[in-house]
């Protein structure tokens, strides 16, 4: 049996074609160089997917346009910085007005309300010639059915005003504070009569009218 399979290995390889034995360094050479074609477009393809992936995630993270406000488009930092001066401007101007206008022992303005405000001082300068630096705040207060005048700011006193800005402010009468209102009433040093203590509500209107053109007026409750 074993005899009879040698037998016929033999008669096969003798039926096939020679082949010289130089032609087989070169064919070890061919397939050589054929993995390594093959391993090299491999890590091409991995390499080009790597960075699609990479590239879809980056386009995923990103925002566009659409996605910003006119604010976010116009951001400025010195803006910014202004803004803040301007709030504490306004800020002070209130808490100065508690013995005279407002006829106060304490008046209480919620840090809500002055981050609202600053937000409206940027959003309604950037369409403006000269930003926040060209406005002129007025600042006034609903009392007792009126409404009454606390202060004036110009931002930028050397530079003639290009809008007027009128922020309306109202008094909190809403809530919690009525029952306890009675408990931060004091007396003035000039005068023994009791003085009420008053909380602005973080709800205010503000009025918004250009100086250098004839438009109509711009009101915005907030």
């Amino acid at each position: 049996m074993q005899e009879q399979l040698i037998s016929s290995l033999s008669s096969e390889d003798s039926s096939l074609p020679s082949t010289p034995t130089s032609d087989a360094p070169s064919k070890r050479l061919s397939w050589s160089k054929l993995m390594q074609k093959l391993h090299s477009s491999q890590s091409l393809d991995s390499d080009s997917d790597h960075h699609s992936s990479t590239d879809d995630a980056s386009d995923a993270g990103s925002i566009s346009l659409a996605d910003l406000s006119e604010s976010d488009l116009f951001f400025d930092p010195t803006e910014e910085a202004l803004c803040k001066e301007v709030v504490q401007l306004i800020a002070l101007n209130l808490t100065d007005a508690k013995d005279g206008v407002l006829h106060c022992s304490k008046l209480l303005i919620p840090e809500t309300l002055l981050e609202h405000i600053g937000q409206e001082l940027v959003h309604l300068s950037v369409s403006e010639p000269c930003g926040l630096r060209g406005a002129l705040v007025d600042l006034c207060v609903e009392q007792d059915g009126s409404c009454e005048a606390v202060g004036q700011i110009s931002v930028d006193p050397y530079l003639v005003p290009t809008f007027q800005l009128t922020l309306v402010l109202r008094l909190d009468s809403q809530g919690f504070w009525p029952k306890i209102q009675g408990l931060f009433a004091g007396r003035s040093p000039s005068s023994p009569v009791v003085r009420r203590a008053l909380k602005l509500s973080t709800g205010f209107r503000v009025i918004k009218r250009k100086l250098y053109s004839s438009e109509e007026l711009l009101i915005e409750e907030c």
